[in-house]
């Protein structure tokens, strides 16, 4: 299994600590400077090319184009984990970053071991490296037996059907939805979902759970606008109805 990190930083001394503490800790690094390099390195390739990578650190201020407008472009077309670096610390920044898809947030200056170590924790929780969504392969899985018998929660194919229907969902909008279906009936807290769900993003804010709750919402009235499966508990957090 590849073990390449990929680096996307136009700063050379912060990529190389970066990739020092990577391979003293086992991983194989890569660097690029620029967003469009990285979108290339990202892109399906043959098999006697260099290995995909498991996850990216992208900083977020590059000479070509934002790390955010690198995100956005990745996510169409990978689920590789991703670990924003930025020298700014702002509260919306954070939540930007982690609502188009980013796994984490790292703000400069920061301890390239404590970076590794949250590398370890998000690769750890993805199970597996990810592989890119153009594989045009279909990978049989099965079904969670507690789910709600309207929805499929195909978990190897990291996907949840709705009354048949595929959901489109982000990163984070899936593992909320994974969770809840995993226990059906049960009220989950903001803080056990936070736990959960962004356990490798110790900067999120609680009310990122309630703009994911709503645009989980949103795509499941989509399917089926006559029901709400999503309940919400003031003052103690969110349930999923049962069959």
């Amino acid at each position: 299994m590849s073990k390449t990190v990929l680096i996307v930083e136009d700063e050379q001394a912060i990529a190389d600590s970066i990739a020092y503490a990577l391979r003293t800790d086992g991983f194989t690094p890569r660097h690029v400077m620029l967003g469009e390099q990285a979108l290339a390195a990202l892109r399906p390739t043959p098999a006697e090319a260099a290995p995909m990578p498991v996850l990216v650190v992208l900083d977020v201020g590059l000479p070509d184009m934002s790390g955010l407008e690198v995100c956005r472009r990745l996510r169409q077309f990978s689920e590789v984990p991703v670990i924003f670096l930025t020298a700014r610390s702002d509260e919306i920044d954070r939540i930007v970053g982690l609502e188009i898809g980013a796994d984490d947030y790292v703000t400069k200056p920061f301890s390239p071991r404590e970076l590794v170590a949250r590398i370890r924790v998000i690769l750890r929780r993805a199970g597996v490296a990810p592989a890119p969504r153009e594989t045009g392969m279909t990978i049989a899985a099965p079904v969670a037996a507690t789910a709600p018998a309207r929805f499929e929660l195909r978990a190897l194919e990291a996907r949840v059907l709705f009354h048949g229907q595929p959901l489109d969902l982000t990163r984070y909008e899936y593992l909320l939805l994974k969770t809840l279906l995993e226990h059906p009936g049960h009220v989950l807290s903001r803080a056990q979902l936070m736990q959960r769900v962004w356990s490798g993003a110790p900067d999120t804010l609680e009310r990122t759970v309630d703009a994911h709750v709503k645009s989980l919402r949103a795509k499941l009235r989509a399917v089926d606008a006559q029901v709400d499966p999503i309940h919400t508990h003031r003052g103690l957090g969110y349930s999923l109805a049962g069959a």
